[in-house]
């Protein structure tokens, strides 16, 4: 039996996936993925190996949140001010 950060990774390293998959693969919610996320990137580099993070965007300006060192999902956008947010996506290479 894997720990859920060595599914996580097993299932980066195959597929991008979004955080709400990656939640329903390893059958935890999606909050806590985004915590994993950080320990993952972390213990990445020790493997020689990266987190690539396709990041979150705004559903009616198409703002990128390309600057933002958090996995978890932003409330708005700062921009137009909506919360129609669409989901970043992960992978390891």
């Amino acid at each position: 039996m894997q720990t859920i950060r060595r599914q996580i990774i097993s299932l980066l390293e195959k597929e991008e996936m979004s955080a709400k998959e990656i939640s329903k693969a390893v059958s935890i919610r999606e909050k806590e993925v985004y915590e994993h996320l950080e320990h993952v990137r972390h213990s990445l580099k020790n493997r020689k190996k990266k987190l690539v993070v396709n990041p979150f965007r705004c559903g009616l300006c198409d703002y990128v949140f390309k600057d933002r060192k958090r996995f978890a999902r932003p409330g708005r956008c700062p921009q137009c001010r909506q919360g129609r947010i669409m989901a970043a996506t992960y992978r390891i290479i």
